[in-house]
């Protein structure tokens, strides 16, 4: 069983940092995990890592899709485990969702052909998508909790196989074995939630200082919409309103980093309660050595 190493956490945890010493460490490529860093052109909003700060590590499926195209977990499912079994060394998953990493990393099946995402939009048309969430918070709220509520998409799509089934998509996750296909070790960044809420409001800062504005607006100026699926995300989606004139900059910096807060959270609750994750803290260097150690360790022993 191929082995297969996977770094979750937060965001401002320090995964990409953490990833770029394991692949030197012990011979690796990354695979993004990200459903944003998939796209052309969104690059500070995102926190997409840079071509120095890879240091020469390969990464895989980062600028792979153009802004109005769709990217879901089936297709990441595809992709990283094209990815998986084309890397030489030890394929190194950073960041993703929940339901992007089980996709991958257990025997998850889709029904792909019966997707389809514009006959989802056609359909919920002139919704705006809060009461689409709430309507889905009373469908099916075991699976409104691994849904962000700005995620359009997603949200359509679980009511859409409600609507057409009966049946709640959780339910039918649910019922799956979802069985391990590779031998995989995930470890989990993690550090104090004070210090971990000082660094997200400090990124989110650091990503204005570096342009954040100045992307989303020509992001606009080349066409795209915030109907689109990247613009949907955190550090997107919150310009909507400044760009009506209906906030300011500044409110649309707090507004960023109060959801990068909640979205953190979330993130944390459901990998403690739905993954066999290894944790440490990246703010010791000990801890961090620690693990190295150990993934040393699981690396060389046999399945």
């Amino acid at each position: 069983m191929r082995k297969v190493l996977v770094i979750v956490g937060p965001t401002a945890s320090g995964k990409s940092d953490f990833a770029i010493q394991c692949a030197q460490h012990v011979g690796g490529e990354i695979i993004s995990g990200d459903s944003i860093q998939v796209y052309r052109g969104f690059d500070i909003g995102s926190g997409k890592i840079t071509k120095a700060e890879m240091q020469g590590i390969p990464h895989h499926l980062i600028d792979i899709k153009d802004p109005q195209e769709s990217y879901s977990a089936f297709d990441f499912q595809q992709e990283a485990r094209k990815a998986i079994n084309q890397i030489p060394t030890l394929p190194i998953i950073v960041g993703g969702t929940g339901l992007y990493l089980k996709a991958c990393l257990y025997d998850y099946t889709f029904q792909a052909e019966d997707h389809d995402p514009m006959a989802d939009e056609a359909q919920y048309q002139g919704i705006d998508t809060d009461t689409l969430y709430a309507r889905l918070l009373q469908v099916d709220p075991i699976q409104a909790e691994k849904i962000h509520p700005h995620n359009r998409r997603r949200i359509m799509r679980t009511l859409t196989i409600f609507q057409k089934s009966g049946q709640l998509q959780s339910s039918i996750i649910a019922a799956q074995q979802h069985q391990p296909i590779y031998d995989t070790l995930i470890v989990g960044c993690t550090m104090e939630r004070e210090k971990l809420y000082a660094r997200i409001n400090q990124r989110v800062e650091h990503m204005f200082q570096a342009g954040l504005q100045q992307e989303v607006e020509r992001l606009l100026a080349q066409g795209v919409t915030f109907q689109d699926p990247p613009m949907k995300g955190i550090g997107y989606q919150e310009f909507a309103k400044y760009i009506d004139g209906e906030c300011t900059i500044e409110e649309v910096q707090a507004q960023i980093q109060l959801h990068s807060r909640h979205y953190a959270k979330k993130q944390y609750t459901w990998l403690r309660h739905q993954m066999q994750v290894t944790w440490f803290d990246t703010t010791c260097q000990s801890a961090k050595q620690a693990m190295l150690d150990q993934i040393v360790t699981w690396l060389h022993t046999p399945n």
